[in-house]
């Protein structure tokens, strides 16, 4: 096949290209700087234009850029950031996938469970409603603006994805320094629940999503969902450190304002229903055989 990727830098991105390329793919990775070989592209997301080969004759296209949601406090003005470079970047993207003569067949948009909102003790899967929130108000909308490319008959489905797990980056790459110390703690009072993915399981869905005729919202977490003190626990026993410690909640919200209530002290107990209904198999099914893997 030949794929076109967007955020082929990132965490995600890295890990895509890396496997597609290794079973004899073509990636085209779109960048915004000057391209500086045949495989890149540019592309502009907020300025709305794309170069129209990097996406005539593909079979594919995958959507992952994006500005990090947690990498730095919400101002108004990061927020403002964050919602441009998805809103824009996939208008952009499938305004491109829409008018392009021999399009792609197929665009996987990078997408959130934040769309839940906080789902306390509850489980739920695609068939959730919205729940409230800047997240939930963003991913409504970055999904809409991939509108124009399914309103052209190419299929797209949204990868809803939870913390990918991968001890070179993200979440548990940010923190394994603190944990390997002897210093991980609990976030909050531990109960809320976390919805993870192994980077191995991320990077399979998405190719299960490119190969599979699924479209529309699809999660991207694993099947076993676990608390806050559950994940702290076992990312202390991997790395054969204690975590006894705590990081009250005031001290969260006083740090992070308002992301730290859409952020680290939210509860998600998402499922990925659809992704196994369609006969996706899971490599890491419970939180320890993944972190085994990663770490």
């Amino acid at each position: 096949m030949r794929v076109t990727v967007t955020g082929s830098t990132g965490l995600i991105g890295t890990a895509l290209v890396r496997s597609l390329r290794a079973d004899g793919h073509e990636v085209v990775r779109l960048v915004r700087r000057e391209p500086s070989g045949p495989d890149e592209a540019r592309w502009d997301p907020a300025g709305g234009t794309v170069d129209a080969a990097a996406v005539e004759g593909s079979d594919a296209v995958v959507h992952l850029a994006g500005a990090g949601v947690g990498d730095r406090r919400w101002t108004a003005s990061y927020k403002r950031e964050i919602r441009d470079s998805r809103v824009l970047g996939t208008r952009t993207l499938a305004e491109a996938v829409a008018s392009a003569a021999r399009g792609p067949k197929v665009l996987v948009s990078g997408s959130a469970i934040g769309f839940y909102g906080d789902t306390g003790d509850r489980e739920v899967d695609e068939d959730a409603p919205m729940g409230r929130g800047f997240l939930a108000e963003l991913v409504r909308d970055w999904e809409a603006a991939a509108r124009p490319a399914a309103e052209a008959g190419v299929r797209v489905a949204h990868a809803r994805t939870g913390i990918v797990l991968d001890g070179r980056g993200g979440l548990l790459g940010r923190v394994l320094p603190l944990f390997r110390l002897g210093l991980g703690a609990r976030l909050g009072d531990g109960r809320q629940w976390v919805s993870w993915i192994s980077a191995d399981d991320e990077v399979a869905a998405l190719r299960f999503l490119i190969d599979h005729e699924i479209s529309g919202p699809v999660n991207l977490v694993g099947p076993s969902p676990v608390t806050n003190a559950g994940y702290t626990r076992a990312v202390a026993r991997a790395v054969r450190r204690p975590a006894a410690l705590a990081v009250p909640a005031f001290a969260l919200r006083l740090a992070l304002r308002e992301f730290a209530d859409e952020g680290p002290l939210i509860s998600q107990r998402v499922l990925p229903r659809r992704l196994e209904e369609a006969g996706f198999r899971f490599a890491h099914r419970d939180l320890g055989s993944a972190l085994e893997a990663v770490l």
